[in-house]
């Protein structure tokens, strides 16, 4: 195969692995508005937009939860939107849209992500959003984006782009699904998991080194600007993350480093490991990760006295 068709089964096996290759706008319950394709960058790109679901009563400001999709940093859709029955449960919902790496390289995915946060905060009246509770999360390529929002977010270490610069862009808590964490590691891991297939030529065509312009294992520099664990301070908020222990594009190798850098800084992690799970699945879906999830951003958000721990195996496992 070509390297030109290469790239695109690849965009496509990685969009389609998380909420399929075709997307519609997400249903919304009683007594909610949307307000789709915002622009969050005044004269920006047509990618720099997002999708806001909130309720048509306004006058309590609710917490925020923020959806970054997946696609391999290629493809995907704002339109998947996992989180729509947080509407009924007291939360306001984006959705973000941001540019590929074949339009733009990073660090445009966590400039336009940051962006949309400021965007929001400066908008919360409109939309009910109390801004000092913002969670953010995503699957896999949005795993990765929200994992880097949690850990640079209000830190600075990315230059404003897009205007709002005196909002904050960091969040209070963060659900990361099975994204990458460090660019500069991951050959290592996915060479010793024989769960990971090596689908990827690394370095001629893969989505990692397609979104860094650069070579992972080679260009030090430029894999840990990208990655989330190179942020890790005492100030990053809580994470919850999802991973399946049978994950062949994202090493669960990947996973455990980031919850052990955040362990070493002290910070509030659950880590889930989803047995016989791959990158994406039933596993995901299920009740109990579900409630997980929910718990975890009322815990966090809401202040909610529950309890955020890891479930055994046999609660998270699909049959």
């Amino acid at each position: 195969m070509g390297a030109g068709k290469r790239l695109l089964a690849l965009a496509g096996l990685v969009a389609g692995l998380w909420g399929g290759a075709a997307w519609s706008q997400p249903a919304l319950p009683e007594g909610f508005v949307a307000e789709r394709d915002v622009a969050y960058v005044d004269g920006g790109d047509d990618a720099q937009v997002l999708d806001i679901y909130y309720a048509e009563d306004v006058s309590e400001a609710k917490p925020l939860l923020v959806w970054i999709h997946g696609g391999g940093w290629r493809g995907g859709s704002k339109n998947d939107v996992p989180w729509m029955h947080q509407l009924s449960r007291g939360y306001v919902v984006a959705s973000v849209e941001y540019r590929f790496s074949q339009t733009a390289i990073f660090p445009a995915q966590i400039d336009d992500c940051l962006a949309a946060i400021r965007y929001l905060r400066k908008h919360a009246a409109k939309y009910g959003i109390d801004r000092a509770r913002v969670g953010v999360g995503g699957a896999s390529a949005g795993g990765h984006l929200s994992a880097l929002v949690g850990t640079a977010g209000g830190t600075g270490s990315f230059k404003p782009v897009g205007g709002h610069a005196d909002f904050f862009d960091g969040v209070q808590a963060v659900c990361d699904i099975f994204g990458p964490t460090d660019f500069w590691t991951v050959i290592k891991q996915a060479e010793d998991d024989p769960n990971v297939k090596n689908i990827f030529q690394w370095n001629d065509g893969d989505p990692y080194s397609l979104l860094i312009g650069g070579g992972l294992g080679e260009e030090k520099e430029r894999c840990l600007a990208v990655s989330p664990v190179t942020y890790v301070s005492e100030k990053t908020p809580p994470f919850l993350i999802l991973h399946g222990d049978h994950d062949t594009l994202v090493p669960y190798a990947q996973s455990v480093e980031l919850e052990e850098k955040l362990k070493a800084a002290g910070r509030d992690v659950v880590l889930q490991r989803l047995p016989g799970a791959g990158h994406g699945g039933p596993a995901f879906g299920l009740p109990a990760v579900r409630e997980l999830t929910d718990r975890f951003f009322d815990r966090h958000l809401k202040g909610a006295d529950v309890v955020v721990e890891a479930l055994p195996a046999e609660k998270v496992t699909a049959q």
